[in-house]
């Protein structure tokens, strides 16, 4: 762990002086610029903690060399031997631009010849600009195209020598859909920033793949690596800030993809621990869609624990209206509703002392969004206003497996959300946008049945009452400001940010009658239980949570088949002491041979983790004093509730930050190999190492210790839990994967993926099973999957039909072997047999087959042929998801003491039909 500290500060102090010191690596080029301006900015970051630069396009600008062949950027030779030389073919260079002079890459710049000749296609690097080589004499047209831009089209012709240096200005794009996959398209890039190993996919794409209930979230978020992903799993950015897609409909997500710039300094978390989404904006015409999901039980098949299928039934509508405001224009807006109404049942399959209890339970649920959004183009720049609400309800939920349908509490949420961003052109080569958003938002939790007792019998059944009274309330704002700098080869963008500023409040009444906890049914009969549990004291707590990022981050073009990427990070939160939380990146691309259809890429940085609220509320609330919580070991049964105000003298479990606690970070590094199978066809090859260092995990310190396990070290408290970053996690990976067009029909991405994961610790709230030997919990990791194979695609056969595929399939993950019982007094029974690791056994493996055919009807075909673009169009689609109805069981249950030990109690979902119908214009 030392040596890991030491690499990474020596790390940061070398990436300070590379930022410092960003044009050394362009001494060649005729543009000198002064490094007084980015020594004081990485001397800002190294003493100022509250400076955040978030992610932002790239905005650069290069200037108007005239060209000639061979070189690019040397002034044309004007001697009579040169203009009387005549070559046999010629070169056209050019740059891509948008209105304020920015400059574009990424663009996709194809050359046709006008007489039918071949075609070629190149993509605008981070300078923005092209290049085409060994062009004969003629006519030619070129076209310039790129996402949230007007397509460019001109025409020229080429005599014996090359034109001028081409400039082409992109202007705005109305709202605009059409199927993208990334990497499908033009040829790879050498732009540390456009890694062809991005999952990618827009809005018509995934009208065209099977997303159950409109869930865009859940259908993608199988690709994201658990290794990359935080202490909260993996981070959701919506419109540039981290947040949360609840409640956002697909007919608002113009874009989502999966491991983008995965090195760059701009993010908290490496790219395959992050799913960014990007939602639609207005368009300067008319656009809209509205559209109806249903699904009902007479269509699906019966679950494999089922008695019975359920009488079930979904109905979902949605859609959105975009437009000008008024005569012009520049004034635009956006409006974006759903609703959602779900008569869901949920598979109670558990064992009592009468014997097998197998039923379908009700768990209705209830759902609204609405948004509407103002965005106005003034100058050189842009500002959106948007507001969105969100109202959840949610019956009878925690009900299914082991719980019986006595356990239902019903919930309510919602929440109010205002965003507005400013983007701004300060200068041709600088660009400013600033992102903010205030949200409020309150939620409760009530039981159905108050007063009672709850009685859990480990992997048997759990009855009673829930208990599970609690409301809470968050006022929050989260904000982003970074600029982007364009000088020469350089990119430099700088930031600061607050992910979360936030007033948290919650009375928390959970517990409040207390739970008996039984290793198995006999320990029922015989009214023994290893535990009982209750809450008691002033549930009600207000504090502030707040966390605090800034980067720098240089890209260089080195070579113009050669870019370096540079960048440092600082992370911090309150609530912990540590403050080096220095996080540097660097990364590569190298692109080999003339054509460039093969690209070396590679990177490596740290990433540091946040607590969130919740662990800081347990440490404030149960603090021995303001909520007191007592766990009664071996007490007899139901004496407990006669104790009544004796709880007072008993002793109280405390919750606490280890003294030394501090921020975990990831160590990531990976290398790949990207290769242009054909034109729209991207092969590519990655290998992934992941270290954990100072992971969080919980343990009791005042547990009884061995080897008797007679009485604890401090009689005064109960449980002594204390958060500490002593994890560990090693995790490598191999992925290989074809995107792009794999047959003259059929577009998608193909991944398999091979690894392995260790670690010791399952995350914030894991106790060890001895918490005086944490050596036997170093094993598999509990999301370790060794082998996992993904397609998703569309099969588009011309104008009969559209048929979308979703597969995926992965091996068996790790569950650990338990006897159910507390024999070391700690209570917990999680105790393992002498000897036996955690995550020893392994369950099996799914695969699901999941597919949507759907038909589009023109409804003026006359005008689309006039007009050259899609009119008003209706769709019809039938989804099926596990088409060919595998049972794909759960976790079997490795507890000794459990009359379900060895077997499976739950499998996924059958077979399940919906059907949507919807129009758009």
């Amino acid at each position: 762990m030392a040596d890991t500290d030491h690499l990474r500060r020596a790390c940061a102090a070398v990436l300070v002086v590379c930022l410092a010191t960003p044009f050394a690596f362009a001494e060649t080029e005729p543009r000198k610029a002064s490094r007084s301006s980015l020594s004081i900015i990485a001397a800002s970051l190294l003493c100022v903690e509250s400076k955040h630069f978030l992610n932002s396009a790239d905005h650069r600008s290069a200037g108007l060399e005239p060209d000639v062949p061979g070189q690019l950027g040397e002034p044309a030779s004007s001697s009579p031997a040169s203009a009387a030389q005549v070559s046999p073919s010629v070169s056209v260079l050019g740059g891509v631009f948008d209105s304020s002079g920015g400059v574009v890459s990424g663009a996709r710049v194809t050359l046709r010849r006008g007489d039918n000749g071949p075609e070629q296609s190149a993509t605008s690097d981070s300078a923005g600009e092209f290049r085409f080589s060994g062009l004969a004499a003629g006519s030619y047209e070129l076209q310039a195209e790129h996402a949230g831009f007007k397509i460019y089209k001109t025409e020229f012709k080429i005599g014996t020598r090359s034109p001028g240096r081409l400039r082409i200005v992109l202007e705005v794009a109305e709202h605009k859909e059409t199927i993208t996959v990334e990497g499908l398209e033009g040829p790879l890039s050498s732009d540390v920033a456009r890694n062809a190993d991005v999952f990618k996919l827009n809005s018509e794409f995934l009208e065209n793949l099977p997303v159950l209930d409109g869930d865009v979230l859940a259908a993608v978020s199988n690709l994201a690596d658990p290794a990359s992903a935080g202490s909260r799993g993996a981070t959701v950015i919506i419109d540039g800030l981290p947040g949360s897609a609840v409640g956002v409909p697909a007919s608002a997500i113009q874009e989502v993809s999966i491991n983008n710039n995965p090195y760059s300094a701009e993010f908290a978390r490496p790219g395959r621990g992050r799913i960014e989404i990007v939602t639609k904006s207005g368009s300067s015409k008319y656009h809209g869609s509205i559209s109806f999901r249903f699904r009902d039980y007479r269509l699906d098949a019966k679950n494999a624990f089922a008695v019975e299928r359920p009488p079930e039934q979904r109905r979902q509508w949605e859609g959105y209206l975009s437009g000008p405001l008024g005569k012009g224009e520049k004034t635009t807006f956006l409006i974006s509703a759903s609703r959602k109404e779900e008569d869901l049942q949920s598979v109670v399959n558990a064992l009592g002392l009468s014997g097998p209890i197998r039923e379908n339970s009700a768990t209705p649920k209830q759902g609204t969004y609405f948004s509407t959004q103002f965005t106005h183009q003034f100058g050189k720049g842009a500002f959106s206003l948007r507001y969105a609400l969100f109202d959840w309800l949610d019956k009878s939920e925690g009900v299914g497996g082991f719980i019986l349908p006595e356990v239902a509490a019903d919930s309510k949420s919602r929440y109010h959300q205002l965003y507005s961003s400013y983007r701004s052109v300060v200068t041709p080569k600088l660009l400013n946008e600033f992102l903010i958003r205030f949200k409020t938002e309150n939620g409760s939790t009530v039981s159905r049945h108050p007063g009672i007792p709850r009685v859990v019998v480990l992997d048997a059944f759990t009855g009673g009452g829930a208990q599970a009274d609690r409301s809470e309330t968050e006022n929050r704002v989260d904000f982003t400001d970074m600029l982007s700098w364009s000088h020469g080869r350089h990119l430099v963008k700088m930031g600061v940010s607050l992910p979360a500023l936030a007033r948290q409040a919650s009375d928390d009444q959970r517990n409040s009658q207390g739970t008996f906890y039984f290793s198995s049914l006999g320990d029922l009969r015989q009214g023994s239980p290893f535990s009982f549990v209750r809450q008691q004291g002033d549930g009600h707590l207000v504090f502030w949570q707040a966390e605090l990022g800034s980067f720098i981050q240089d890209d260089v073009r080195i070579r113009p088949n050669f870019s370096m990427g540079f960048g440092l990070r600082y992370d911090q939160q309150n609530y912990l002491s540590d403050h080096h939380n220095f996080a540097p990146r660097w990364a590569f691309a190298f692109a080999l041979g003339k054509a460039r259809k093969t690209v070396l890429r590679g990177g490596a940085g740290f990433f540091y983790d946040t607590t969130g609220p919740e662990p800081i509320a347990d440490v404030l609330r149960l603090n021995g004093v303001r909520l007191r919580q007592y766990v009664l070991s071996n007490p007899s049964f139901p004496d407990p509730l006669a104790l009544g105000g004796s709880f007072a003298a008993l002793p109280a479990s405390v919750a606490r930050f280890a003294p030394d606690l501090s921020s975990p970070y990831l160590a990531q590094y990976s290398f790949g190999v990207e290769r242009q199978l054909r034109n729209s066809l991207t092969l590519t090859v990655t290998y992934i190492g992941t270290r954990g260092i100072r992971l969080f995990r919980s343990r009791d310190i005042n547990a009884p210790p061995p080897p008797l396990y007679l009485s604890r070290p401090d009689a005064s408290v109960g449980i002594l839990r204390q958060i500490e970053s002593s994890g560990h996690l090693e995790s490598q990976a191999v992925e290989v994967a074809v995107r792009g067009n794999l047959t003259r029909f059929f577009s998608g991405i193909v991944e398999y993926r091979a690894g392995r994961s260790y670690d010791d610790t399952d995350g914030i709230r894991f106790f060890p099973a001895n918490n005086y030997d944490l050596s036997t919990e170093w094993s598999r990791s509990s999301f370790d999957g060794r082998h996992s194979f993904f397609l998703y695609g569309t099969l588009n056969p011309g104008r009969f039909f559209k048929l979308g595929i979703g597969f995926s399939a992965r091996s068996g993950r790790p569950f650990s072997l338990t006897t159910g019982r507390d024999d070391n007094r700690d209570g917990f029974a999680n105790d393992r047999p002498l000897g036996v690791r955690r995550n020893s056994l392994e369950g099996p493996g799914s695969a699901t087959l999941d597919m949507r055919w759907s038909k589009e009807f023109l409804l003026n075909e006359s005008k689309k042929k006039k007009k050259k673009e899609k009119g008003p169009s209706a769709t019809f689609a039938v989804d099926v998801f596990n088409v060919l109805n595998r049972v794909n069981f759960g976790k079997p249950v490795g507890n000794l003491s459990s009359p379900f030990f060895g077997q499976p109690v739950s499998a996924g979902p059958a077979r399940r039909i919906q059907l949507s119908l919807g129009f758009k214009f």
